[in-house]
């Protein structure tokens, strides 16, 4: 009986191929073509045969500390030395700094610390043990003169009248 296209995958050459291939960067899809397979192949292999699953993750993940480090270097700033050939002979060496970048600066942030640094911020507010906020307003009438009041009193029991009482009382 002939082995699957799988068989190849699981040997240890076909393995370290795996694993070099996702260290090198390649996407799934880039990687199932190499193999010669679909894509939707590859996708049953990882969950069926965990050999390759797991050689396809440690290949990723050296490849993402690498971009990790070089993002982290460049929100940080970093120094290098620039050298100078001419026909072949070094003629000059300067230590040059490459500033901080911002834009990695915040992207770093909004990924590593989201609750702080992500562009919207949910804001909850409430009343007294998470209950609703109560809005009382007091008005102080004792500045207010007797006729003022009864003018105030007035206009409120017309008020009550033509829009059906309001005010609740009878």
């Amino acid at each position: 009986m002939a082995k699957g296209k799988y068989a190849r995958w699981l040997e240890p050459e076909g393995l370290t191929l795996l694993e070099g291939w996702a260290r090198d960067g390649l996407t799934d899809e880039q990687i199932a073509h190499n193999m010669g397979i679909a894509t939707g192949t590859l996708y049953e292999y990882k969950k069926k045969y965990a050999e390759i699953n797991e050689a396809l993750k440690a290949g990723k993940e050296v490849v993402d500390l690498k971009v990790e480090n070089a993002l982290l270097r460049r929100a940080l700033g970093y120094e290098y030395e620039e050298i100078t050939y001419e026909f072949g002979e070094e003629t000059k060496r300067v230590t040059k700094q490459q500033t901080p970048d911002t834009t990695a600066q915040i992207f770093w942030l909004k990924n590593r610390k989201p609750k702080e640094w992500r562009d919207k911020q949910d804001h909850m507010h409430s009343g007294p043990e998470g209950g609703p906020i109560e809005h009382k307003r007091q008005i102080d009438l004792s500045t207010l003169s007797e006729e003022e009041l009864n003018n105030l009193e007035t206009i409120i029991s017309r008020s009550a009248d033509s829009e059906g009482n309001p005010t609740g009382e009878e």
